[in-house]
Parts: structure tokens; C-alpha cells; sequence
């Protein structure tokens, strides 16, 4: 596919959630939707130029909705995943199905990925306070202040590298 064709698939995909987002959602799902769509043309191929932007579309709302509690009536804000095949006009099992690809392609953990989800959810999270050492779950506040920061930017999503003095054996 040629430069041009590719910059126009991605801007494509940007408009397609972008116009769901402002439609039936926020800006905040608006930009973890182009915040994956952005992870997606990272990887290798950029997926989302072969097939149906429409299905990319859906699967990428449908993700972030997924991991945001967006289908649930308790959140706000709410809408039934039909909302999204409906205006997308797409089918629920190959949404679905593409959702896990993104899922796989990308390293999420669905419910649980504190860089595709929103400022309340990462709150209302209970393992939001804590974080995995050595294999061991342990709650942010035990570790050494100076990582405290550290994390800070591992939830942004930002590439971090972790060193500490520890002695090998």
C-alpha cells in the first residue's frame, strides 16, 4: 500500500471513532480511541489497513468500551455494545473477535489496562494500588518513594526503564 493510501486509511479510522465518540460518548474515550488506533498503526503491518475500517472502528470503541465498563448501566457513561454495532453496522461475534485480536496485538489485559482506561476507572479499580514485584502483588506504598513516580508513568504509558541496587546472589 502506498504512503498516501496508508496516511488515508489511519485518517479514515481517526474520524470514524472520533465522530461514535462525539456522538454517544466524551473526549476522554475519544482519546484512548485514538491513542490505540495510534498503538495499532505501531505494529508491524499496521493491522487496520487490511479489511473493513468500519469493523476497526467498532472493534477499537468496543475494546475501549470493554475496558471502561461502558456496557455496564452502573457507569457513566453508558451505552449497550448494540449502540456500537448498530452505528457502525457491524456484527456483534466479528467485533468481538477483532477486539481480541487488538487485545493480543497490543498487550491488554481487558478491565485491567490502566493505559486504555479512563481517569475513573483506573480510580474505581481495586488493583489500581498495587503492583506486581518480583511475582509478588504489593500495594504502591511500600515501595521506595523515588518509584512512586516511576509507576506514575508506567500507568500513562510511557516507556520507563526500572533499575535498583539490589544485589544478585
Amino acid at each position: 500500500m502506498k504512503k498516501e493510501q496508508a496516511n488515508n486509511a489511519k485518517e479514515q479510522l481517526e474520524s470514524l471513532v472520533t465522530r461514535f465518540c462525539n456522538e454517544k460518548l466524551d473526549d476522554e474515550y475519544c482519546q484512548l480511541c485514538l491513542k490505540m488506533v495510534d498503538a495499532l498503526e505501531n505494529q508491524a503491518g499496521s493491522p487496520f489497513r487490511r479489511g473493513s475500517l468500519f469493523i476497526w472502528a467498532a472493534a477499537i470503541v468496543y475494546t475501549i468500551g470493554r475496558n471502561n465498563f461502558l456496557y455496564d448501566k452502573s457507569f457513566e457513561p453508558y451505552i449497550p455494545s448494540k449502540a456500537i454495532h448498530d452505528y457502525f453496522g457491524t456484527k456483534p461475534g466479528t467485533v468481538s473477535a477483532k477486539s481480541n485480536a487488538i487485545c493480543d496485538m497490543l498487550g491488554i489485559v481487558p478491565l485491567f489496562d490502566p493505559k486504555y482506561s479512563t481517569k475513573s476507572s483506573n480510580e474505581a479499580n481495586p488493583l489500581y494500588d498495587y503492583v506486581m514485584v518480583d511475582g509478588l502483588i504489593c500495594p504502591i506504598d511500600m515501595l521506595p518513594p523515588e518509584l512512586h513516580e516511576k509507576v506514575k508513568e508506567a500507568r500513562r504509558g510511557e516507556d520507563i526503564t526500572f533499575t535498583t541496587n539490589r544485589k544478585e546472589d
